[in-house]
Formats: C-alpha cells, sequence, structure tokens
C-alpha cells in the first residue's frame, strides 16, 4: 500500500482517544471506559461493532469470527495509574509518546486498521483485547486458550523489540515468601523475640541461589518489607519474587524449590504463597508462522523483520501452551515499555499496519 496521509492521520487521532482514555489494569471502570472506546472506534473504522464480554467481571472487546482461523491478540490495559505519564500526550518529530502508546495501544489500533480491505475478515479473523494482561491475565487466560486451541494462527500485537518480532519468551512465576516471627522491644529484650527480618535476608540468599545462567532462568528478589516501628524486632516480613526462564522444566524445579523453603532461624516459619503464571514460549511454536512473516514482509518490500527471544512474557504463552502457532512482537516500533521514556515511531505505524494486512490476506489463502 502507498502512504494515505487520510489513513495515518485517522489512525492517530483514533489512538491519541484511546491513550488519554487512561486504562491502568487495577482500575475496573477505566478498563470499562477503554473497551467501550475501542469498540466506538472498531464501529466507525470497520463498520460492525465488536461484542464486549463480560469474563469473570472483566471486559474483553472481540471483533469478528466466533471461532477464528486468525487471532489477533491484544491487551488495552496499562502500567501507569491515572495521571502518572506527563504530558499525557505528545509527538515530536517521529517519537509518540504517553502511557502505553509501546505497551500496547499501538499494537491495538494497527491491528485494527489492518482488518480493512479483507474480504470475508469477519468470518475468519478475531480481534481480542483483554484488561489483566499486566496483572498476569488471570481472568482471561482460560479464554486465550480456548480460542487460540482451534485456530491456525495467533498473532500477538505486543511491541517488537527493536522492530524485531519475537519468536521465544521465558515462563514466568510469582511468589510471596512471608517470614514470621515473635516482636519483642529492641532495646530492652531484643533477644526475646525472633526477627523476621533477619529470617527473610538468609531466604533471599537462597532464592537468589536458584539461578542458572545456562537456561536464562532469574529469581529475582523485588519488594521487600519488614517492620513495624523502628524500636520492634520485627515479627513479619515479606519478599516478592519474580522468576523467570527460558526452560520450562526449570521453572518447575524453582518452582518446587520456593514452595519448600523452611526457615533458618528457630522458632521462624515460613509461608509461601504464589506460583507458575505463564508457561514458556517456545522458539519451535513460532518458527513456522515467523517463515511466512519474512516472505511477506520481502514480498512487499520491507526491510527483513529479524527476530529476537525475551524474558518479558505474554499471552503469546498461553497461546502456544494451547497448541497454536504464534508470532509475537508485531505490535509498536519504538521503545521504553513499562518507562516514564515509553514512545513509539509514528512512522512505523502506517508500514506494520501495511505488512499485518498483507500477512494476514497470506494466512487466510
Amino acid at each position: 500500500m502507498k502512504h494515505d496521509t487520510g489513513r495515518i492521520t485517522s489512525m492517530l487521532q483514533a489512538l491519541e482517544a484511546l491513550v488519554r482514555c487512561e486504562s491502568p489494569s487495577e482500575d475496573l471502570n477505566a478498563c470499562k471506559k477503554v473497551i467501550a472506546l475501542a469498540n466506538e472506534i472498531a464501529t466507525k473504522e470497520l463498520g460492525k461493532p465488536a461484542e464486549i464480554l463480560d469474563v469473570n467481571g472483566r471486559p474483553v472487546f472481540w471483533w469478528g469470527a466466533k471461532n477464528p482461523k486468525v487471532v489477533l491478540l491484544a491487551h488495552l490495559d496499562t502500567v501507569w495509574p491515572i495521571g502518572s505519564f506527563n504530558p499525557i500526550w505528545q509527538i515530536d518529530g517521529d517519537v509518540l509518546r504517553g502511557p502505553g502508546t509501546f505497551n500496547m495501544k499501538v499494537g491495538f489500533i494497527q491491528a485494527l486498521y489492518a482488518l480493512k480491505g479483507i474480504e470475508g475478515v469477519e468470518s475468519s479473523v478475531a480481534l481480542i483485547a483483554t484488561t489483566d494482561e499486566e496483572l498476569g491475565s488471570q481472568t482471561s487466560r482460560d479464554l486465550i486458550k480456548r480460542v487460540a486451541k482451534d485456530a491456525a494462527a495467533v498473532l500477538v500485537l505486543e511491541a517488537s523489540l527493536d522492530g524485531k518480532v519475537k519468536t521465544g519468551r521465558k515462563g514466568t512465576a510469582m511468589y510471596e515468601v512471608k517470614a514470621i516471627g515473635l516482636a519483642s522491644h529492641a532495646g530492652l529484650d531484643p533477644e526475646k523475640g525472633i526477627n523476621a527480618t533477619i529470617e527473610i535476608a538468609a531466604q533471599i540468599l537462597k532464592l537468589k541461589a536458584l539461578e542458572n545462567v545456562e537456561h536464562g532462568t532469574t529469581v529475582v528478589p523485588t519488594l521487600l518489607k519488614g517492620g513495624s516501628t523502628s524500636n520492634t524486632v520485627p515479627a513479619e516480613a515479606t519478599i516478592e519474587i519474580d522468576a523467570r526462564s527460558f526452560s520450562q522444566s526449570d521453572l518447575e524445579r524453582v518452582d518446587q524449590a520456593i514452595k519448600s523453603l523452611t526457615a533458618e532461624t528457630t522458632g521462624a516459619k515460613i509461608e509461601v504463597t504464589g506460583g507458575l503464571n505463564r508457561p514458556v514460549l517456545e522458539p519451535a511454536a513460532c518458527q513456522a508462522l515467523y517463515e511466512i512473516a519474512e516472505r511477506v514482509a520481502n514480498e512487499i518490500g520491507m526491510a527483513p523483520l529479524g527476530s529476537a527471544q525475551v524474558g518479558g512474557a505474554s499471552d503469546g504463552n498461553f497461546a502456544a501452551a494451547a497448541g497454536a502457532r504464534v508470532l509475537d512482537g508485531l505490535g509498536a516500533v519504538g521503545g521504553g515499555a513499562h518507562a516514564a521514556n515509553e514512545w513509539a515511531s509514528v512512522s512505523a505505524i502506517e508500514e506494520r499496519t501495511n505488512f499485518l494486512n498483507a500477512f494476514i490476506k497470506e494466512l487466510l489463502k
């Protein structure tokens, strides 16, 4: 397709509306508003409204086929609390900034506009956008697995890595480890207490030792809390853990080890909550679609896409676990996911939309 000034203007207007409609995952009302807005945009641009589903209490946008051959998978929730990203919308040359632009409202808009002009698209393709992806997709994962199971291809509109599509992702697991001790006065009789902070420190060292460089297995202590007052031996302390690996078996090894943690301090107790979240997205699940994508890119005159395996997980992990062929990272070109410098390339929006349109047509042959 040739450059279409009117279309890119329309896309940027739709995108600005979505970005200004801030949608942090934890704010259910905000998520409902952004899905309603997405439906207004779809109705205007595609001539047919989406169905807004209630899936375990969360809104899901579903436009197109009930039993799709090709699934375009997106999410419209973000990590940004309302009012925390300023300015909320800015374009400076080729750089577009705003909360959730790169991750991943640009990807949603690209997918929606890519559906235009495809014959029979309503009966063969579905564009699905969830609102709990940044929370681990607890409510939407079963829907994703179900629709992916019978699809010929699942195209995930998460952001690219420097323009590269993603052909592998680590699996993830999340935990909270709590140490329970006994409070006492830190000055008068510290020996009568059981220091939960000291106990949790010992657990952190054990957790870090679970890492495995060979499989890219990381076990990262993140949020640490402990104690109640500055002159009291802490009765409780907790550490949250983010574990990831390119190997499912190694991730399961870590899971078993964390759930088997025992106290090092006499009298202390350890409680563990959490567990495995997203399974590994294996490169084998992506290879076939990646080869087709590179061929399509070449046919329409694009430079090679390139590919990468990354540590971040997505709903593509669930789709692949259900047996689907998956290609991820088909969304924005830019950077700064979850960071204050989040940005997306304006010029890449049209090119990636054109590519996605050609890619979908190829998959429907």
